[in-house]
């Protein structure tokens, strides 16, 4: 019950995100703009310009398809996928001959992709509801995963792990953005206040996510800090944040 009532408030923190009115989880007293941020996260000019109206939320903390080295033909899972922002970019990288899911746990937010699906009539971009720690995926399905600061956010993340390698093929591929902890714990009750800014709050040890992806099953499994980490982290700099705990990482690994 405590794991649920931690879900309902994020979902109900993103469902507020959805509108066009609200800010992001970490935009409150922010001075730069959605675009400037993405750009800090590492999204080129063409990357922002090219994806439909509303799909980016500068939501990230990372670019997933940057490292994803995704190619023609892959099947693609975007877990949390938001407004689709990174989904759009994977469905350009993929081509004709891919197919990308996005999955969300926000009716809002799959709302909001699936209009932008369906006014640009994409037939291999696909969005699903449904919580990333019970993926509604079939076995075996995804050549590779990415995700883009959401993981943070679950109360459940070993089960997030364990069902990605599930739904992974042999020699898939695990390649996502998020903020970890290089230091200190994170708080029991780091959900029960639906306006605190829990990307950050809500981030695990390196050493625990580790262990969480062996035990999945995962091999070559690397937790790296990204380059543009410490500028992220300072555009996100606002009152009380443990930010010195909190890096801006890549986090990789395989299905053997």
């Amino acid at each position: 019950m405590k794991h649920d009532s931690q879900r309902n408030l994020v979902r109900k923190r993103y469902s507020k995100i959805a509108s066009p009115i609200e800010l992001d989880c970490c935009e409150e007293g922010r001075v730069i703009t959605t675009g400037e941020l993405s750009k800090t996260m590492g999204y080129s000019d063409s990357d922002i310009a090219d994806i439909p109206d509303g799909a980016n939320m500068g939501l990230g903390c990372g670019n997933p398809t940057a490292i994803a080295k995704l190619k023609a033909g892959d099947v693609v899972l975007d877990l949390g996928s938001g407004g689709g922002f990174d989904a759009f970019l994977a469905r350009r990288r993929v081509g004709d001959s891919g197919f990308v899911i996005g999955v969300d746990m926000t009716h809002e937010m799959i709302e909001k992709s699936r209009r932008n699906v369906e006014k640009l009539r994409y037939s291999n971009v696909q969005f699903r509801l449904g919580e990333i720690e019970h993926l509604p995926v079939g076995d075996a399905t995804i050549d590779v995963i990415i995700s883009n600061c959401v993981i943070n956010l679950s109360p459940e993340k070993s089960n997030v792990f364990k069902e990605a390698y599930r739904v992974l093929k042999t020699s898939g591929r695990l390649q996502i953005s998020d903020i970890v902890r290089v230091d200190g714990q994170v708080a029991e009750d780091v959900h029960e206040d639906p306006e605190v800014c829990n990307c950050i709050i809500g981030a695990e040890r390196i050493d625990r996510l580790e262990k969480m992806l062996t035990d999945a099953g995962f091999i070559e499994v690397q937790i790296t800090k990204t380059d543009s980490s410490d500028d992220l982290m300072k555009a996100w700099r606002q009152g009380d944040l443990p930010i010195e705990q909190a890096v801006s990482a890549t986090i990789e690994a395989m299905k053997p």
